[in-house]
């Protein structure tokens, strides 16, 4: 049976402008807030209503930096230390482990709370008040085919939340809130499929949206399935990095003494994991890497390699093979120059390569769809309407997918980054006020 979100509790009887909505995303975040005459999402970064979920500890000018402007400083060489997709760590060990940050360590999950009180703060001030309620958005599973994980994810960041200053906090699956950011618009009963694609995770919701429903609090006989997969556009970004980019830095090459055997890979993957790439900054990963130097059949890759870890361009390095991905949504083929690495290193990327490099990310999105259509129990020809939204709906070959699993469905795309924290908003209005 598809899980249910957790009841709201406390958030009833609030006024409308003394709850946030706070949709955490692994790449990029929005916070929104009810108000009479519908929901506005807060400006973060000048008037951007989206912020990249970032944080860059800058030890250079002893301050901490978020978002766009955390990306920017680490780009331009200040001294520091950037971290980026930390939801992930939630329901996992590194939840609990510490990271260096200058003179001292700080935990995950202490990182987390500062971009959350970060967010906390910019609403706040938009608002001309202190809250102390919030509506966060949860992806369908934290950690695939685990209960119990998956519950301590939740836990854990509503702890984070309570430490930031909100007093109750309420959860809603993200899937759910795009259905609302969709209902708003709708002007006749629709049996909808809702893909929220993110960069963490894949969600998938049967909904039945209308008009008529649209203001109602209580909506679980509207939702007919929930179903997801811990894949998103960061994993999308992994296996671009891994199939076209760390070859040439010695990935899946050979050793000398040892012609059969590949370098030892976890390296390689780390530096292709976004919320992974600090972990590489210590003295262990210094010592392994003149290891797999001296084993090493083609040694000049390894020193590639090593280069990026000694000056930590391993964050550029992950944005760079996700531009290049993003070019790949609207282009054939695409260039990536790489002169921070190597002088004349330049990959050439096709499209139907990453296609290929990603075919098994994509075709279990479509076994999710595929599942949450049998726990409803409604045929694929039943869907009137593909809802899309999150960044990796972006790519074509995953919205193709998606369209094949429910043909007779009329595709809608929603706002990429902003749906789900409409969505969260109209809900949070909607208990504040019930």
């Amino acid at each position: 049976m598809p899980r249910k979100p957790h009841p709201p509790r406390s958030s009833r009887g609030l006024a409308c402008d003394s709850i946030l909505a706070i949709d955490f995303g692994t790449s990029n975040s929005t916070v929104g807030y009810p108000t009479p005459s519908g929901p506005v999402l807060v400006a973060l970064e000048e008037d951007h209503v989206t912020i990249p979920s970032a944080i860059f500890f800058n030890t250079e000018d002893e301050c901490v930096q978020f978002g766009r402007s955390a990306i920017d400083a680490y780009t331009q060489h200040y001294e520091g230390r950037l971290l980026r997709a930390l939801k992930s760590v939630l329901g996992s060990s590194l939840i609990e482990e510490t990271t260096p940050v200058g003179n001292h360590r700080i935990a995950f999950k202490d990182i987390i709370g500062l971009f959350l009180r970060h967010l906390k703060a910019k609403a706040e001030a938009q608002v001309g008040k202190s809250i102390t309620a919030v509506m966060l958005g949860r992806p369908v599973h934290f950690v695939d085919d685990d209960e119990a994980r998956d519950q301590t994810a939740q836990n854990q960041l509503e702890a984070i939340a309570r430490s930031c200053g909100f007093k109750q906090v309420d959860f809603q699956y993200e899937p759910i809130a795009a259905a609302l950011d969709y209902e708003a618009r709708v002007d006749a009963e629709e049996l909808a499929l809702i893909a929220d694609l993110g960069g963490g995770t894949a969600d998938i919701s049967i909904v039945r949206v209308s008009p008529a429903h649209h203001l109602k609090v209580d909506r679980k006989a509207d939702v007919l399935a929930n179903a997801g997969i811990h894949i998103g556009g960061t994993d999308y970004d992994k296996r671009l990095s891994l199939n076209q980019v760390m070859p040439h830095l010695g990935y899946k090459t050979h050793q000398r003494l040892h012609p059969a055997r590949e370098l030892p890979s976890p390296v390689y993957f780390d530096l292709a994991t976004w919320h992974r790439i600090v972990l590489l900054n210590d003295n262990s990963t210094a010592t392994l890497l003149k290891e797999i130097h001296h084993l090493a059949d083609q040694p000049a890759l390894v020193h590639r390699l090593a280069r990026v870890i000694r000056e930590q361009t391993g964050h550029k390095l992950a944005g760079d093979v996700e531009t290049a991905k993003i070019a790949l949504s609207d282009m054939e083929r695409a260039t990536l120059a790489l002169p921070y690495i190597d002088d004349d290193l330049a990959i050439e990327f096709s499209q139907a390569a990453f296609e290929q490099a990603t075919r098994s990310e994509t075709q279990k999105i479509a076994a999710s769809i595929h599942e949450c259509l049998n726990q409803a129990g409604v045929p694929p020809s039943s869907i009137t309407t593909l809802f899309l939204t999150g960044g990796t709906s972006a790519i074509p070959s995953v919205r193709a997918a998606c369209q094949a699993a429910v043909p007779n469905a009329r595709l809608v795309e929603g706002d990429r980054f902003g749906s789900v924290g409409i969505g969260l908003t109209i809900h949070a209005g909607l208990r504040a006020n019930s």
